[in-house]
């Protein structure tokens, strides 16, 4: 939680063309402390807007020179800190979205609601304060895809992988989810690549072991023979034989079962594999890049994974530390992780202030990368001009500062929320978020508007 002062004194931009709602509002402003600028058309606004850099510009809708979303776009050029509220007799949904997508900080519907106005107008003010000097995030010149971090304990790891990218070693790579485990994997494959300079010709084939049932993830690793099984129309090679020179990435792979692990296990003694209903073993010559976040010794020692097939594995093993251990990395995230979300979103974000930086590189981040990007990115669809605003980044259960411990059998059932009540608190909480706007929540929660409305009503939230 972030307590600011707003600026004893602001420069109020004013532009409409009623010059009652401008004296009105002029004397509501100036009784406040603020220093007022009228401007009666949309032309006049933007040449005060460059001459003088407001604080923040209220804009009417309708002016006698144009359309004021048309000129949202030359007022931010003209003066790049300045959040604009817009004044709209319209409620539909189109003039919202396109007032928005124009870049307007907020809008304001008429007959204007006094209190409303002015917690508006104290969120821009907040807004532009925390603008100013702070960088764009830029994504020039950057890899998107490299692994980011100074801390000791990422410096040793690109050291690691460095290490093994030239050779053709098994990797294991052990981490909690969230942490990346997916990218070195590829990073390791492509330097492995570039070492035999065979480039993007050398494939990189993923699967994820928890995703399909045994009979499906069995067909997906070794293929089959056509008539294997009933719809087996044609002969299909699995992934190793697609893989050829390149790397295998098997993802999650404590969640195999016991069959599976005999048969991967035959594949990286043998160095072949058998499709389903064939009678030949086929050669492979693919890496074997596996992850996992279970700690597999102690599935071995619970019989839940065979011991020699982890000893197949960890040839090389690759310890991925959890973000709470590295919170030096998490200024350099997050401006490499709003670079990506910049060009996803086709946003134009600035660096976030320094002390937001220092709040959430304290946070525990249990979900860790994933959760932060997650977080940010939520944050970047849901505030208004090109900064962040903390009441978006608000701390949830999910990102609390320390972990929270696991269930145990000791923990009473009385204890344990059930999942709609779960869910309940999860939708009115980015419903709240989204400052009660539906269409946002949706989009946030990924689901449609009539399950939405279905749910609020449920739970007793009619509007």
């Amino acid at each position: 939680m972030f307590v600011t002062l707003l600026p004893t004194v602001a420069r109020i931009l004013l532009v409409d063309d009623d010059r009652s709602i401008r004296e009105l509002l002029a004397l509501h402003l100036e009784e406040r402390g603020h220093r007022v600028l009228l401007a009666s058309s949309a032309a006049e606004g933007v040449r005060l807007a460059g001459e003088t850099s407001p604080s923040a510009i209220v804009l009417d809708m309708r002016l006698p020179d144009g359309s004021g979303i048309d000129f949202i776009p030359e007022l931010k050029k003209r003066a790049t800190d300045s959040p604009v509220l817009l004044i709209t007799a319209h409620h539909d949904m189109a003039t919202t979205i396109l007032a928005m997508k124009a870049g307007a900080f907020d809008y304001i519907h008429k007959p204007i609601d006094i209190e409303t106005f002015d917690r508006a107008l104290a969120r821009a003010l907040e807004a532009g304060r925390l603008a100013q000097g702070q960088e764009f995030v830029s994504a020039e010149g950057a890899d998107l895809g490299d692994l980011v971090g100074k801390s000791a304990a990422m410096q040793k790891l690109f050291k690691d992988i460095g290490r093994v990218a030239a050779s053709r070693a098994t990797v294991l790579i052990q981490g909690e989810s969230g942490t990346g485990k997916e990218l070195i994997a590829r990073v390791i494959h492509s330097f492995s690549a570039q070492a035999k300079n065979k480039g993007a010709d050398v494939p990189f084939v993923a699967i994820n072991c928890s995703a399909l049932v045994d009979t499906l993830l069995e067909s997906e690793l070794f293929g089959y023979e056509k008539g294997a099984f009933t719809g087996a129309v044609s002969a299909k090679p699995g992934k190793f034989e697609l893989a050829g020179e390149g790397s295998v990435f098997l993802d999650e792979i404590g969640e195999l079962s016991p069959n599976l692990q005999a048969k991967l296990l035959r594949v990286l003694q043998e160095r072949e594999v058998e499709r389903i209903g064939g009678t030949k073993p086929i050669p492979v010559n693919a890496r074997v890049l596996a992850a996992t976040h279970r700690e597999l010794p102690a599935e071995v020692a619970a019989g839940r994974f065979r011991e020699d097939l982890y000893q197949r594995l960890r040839v090389v093993t690759l310890d991925v530390p959890p973000l709470r251990e590295r919170p030096d990395d998490i200024p350099l995230l997050i401006d490499h992780l709003l670079a990506r979300i910049n060009q996803r979103l086709g946003r134009r974000l600035r660096k976030p202030p320094r002390e937001l930086v220092e709040e959430l590189s304290h946070r525990a981040w249990p979900g860790n990368v994933r959760e932060l990007e997650n977080a940010l990115t939520r944050a970047a669809v849901l505030s208004q001009g090109d900064v962040l605003q903390p009441e978006h980044l608000a701390e949830t259960n999910g990102d609390a500062r320390t972990p929270q411990p696991p269930l145990s059998s000791d923990t009473p059932p009385g204890g344990v929320p059930t999942l709609e009540e779960v869910e309940r608190a999860h939708v009115l909480r980015v419903y709240e978020l989204a400052h009660r706007h539906k269409g946002k929540t949706c989009e946030l929660l990924g689901i449609s508007r009539p399950t939405l409305e279905r749910k609020l009503k449920r739970y007793g939230v009619v509007e």
